[in-house]
């Protein structure tokens, strides 16, 4: 059995994660994916599936309510994230994953979620009667699955967006796609450089940077380290109520914080692509120039 190097295994790794993937999970999903990598039976499909059986069992430790169980509960919660966080890599190694391990995945990581809102916060209901638990679990639900359907949306009006600016421009959404993603990682240095190359270069990022010039700063440190800007996304979100929480025993206290912060990062991209979309239009509605 060929094992694969190190390098084929960073090869992998998203090129922007979240902070808790790349610091706290992928030193471990890493090694671990170049361990299995030989043995065809351990598909990505296992992989999602035994994720999925340690989450059950992290919401089954949670339903105790006690802290030991707690403190177990948020192990394997770990533990899943990270395997999870490997059938991504295991699927990219081997050329790519199924439209069905896709779905399998989502579903699963969604399932996951659920199950353990409902025994994390049934637990402490059960055993305090404390009605704000109750309370919690609807929050938790509702930011999750707020997060992803905004998100997905997100990307939709990304994409309308730029086959607008494509067909104005009289060029393809692809190039378009790579230039707005290159100027993410790069920033205005691969704006520049494609306009010396003679490319359509497309600023929809203006405003936002004009108001908040201190981000892009703060975004070119963080890239460096492969930490995309949402230093508070889903990621994190499920860690500080799934693992952080229960450890602490402080379970309310940082569920609350939580939902705070996601929805307030959830503010700040709906803002950023309200600033795009105004650029876009504005773009749009100016003449066309005429050809040389």
């Amino acid at each position: 059995m060929k094992r694969v190097t190190r390098a084929e295994i960073r090869a992998t790794y998203k090129e922007r994660d979240a902070w808790w993937t790349v610091f706290l999970v992928d030193p471990v999903a890493g090694p671990l994916v170049r361990l299995v990598s030989p043995w065809r039976v351990i598909t990505p499909n296992v992989l999602t599936v035994t994720a999925f059986v340690f989450g059950i069992g992290a919401a089954v430790c949670f339903w105790q309510a006690s802290w030991p169980f707690l403190a177990v509960g948020a192990l394997l919660f770990h533990l899943s994230f990270t395997i999870d966080c490997m059938d991504g890599k295991l699927a990219r190694l081997r050329g790519g994953g199924s439209a069905f391990g896709g779905w399998l995945d989502y579903i699963f990581d969604r399932l996951r979620v659920l199950a353990c809102t409902v025994a994390l916060f049934g637990g402490q209901y059960a055993a305090t009667g404390e009605v704000l638990f109750m309370y919690l679990a609807i929050g938790v639900v509702f930011c999750d699955m707020f997060r992803y359907l905004n998100a997905l949306y997100m990307k939709d009006t990304r994409r309308g967006m730029r086959q607008k600016l494509a067909e104005r421009a009289g060029t393809s959404v692809d190039q378009l796609r790579l230039q707005d993603e290159a100027q993410l990682v790069l920033g205005d240095a691969a704006s520049e450089r494609a306009a010396d190359d003679g490319a359509v270069v497309v600023d929809v990022q203006h405003s936002f940077k004009q108001r908040f010039g201190w981000f892009n700063r703060l975004r070119d440190a963080l890239v460096r380290h492969r930490v995309r800007s949402h230093l508070f996304s889903g990621v994190e979100f499920q860690m500080a109520v799934f693992i952080v929480g229960p450890l602490t025993t402080l379970i309310a206290a940082f569920s609350i914080g939580a939902m705070a912060l996601v929805l307030l990062v959830e503010a700040a991209v709906t803002y950023k692509l309200y600033l795009s979309a105004r650029d876009v239009d504005r773009q749009l509605a100016a003449p066309v120039p005429a050809a040389p």
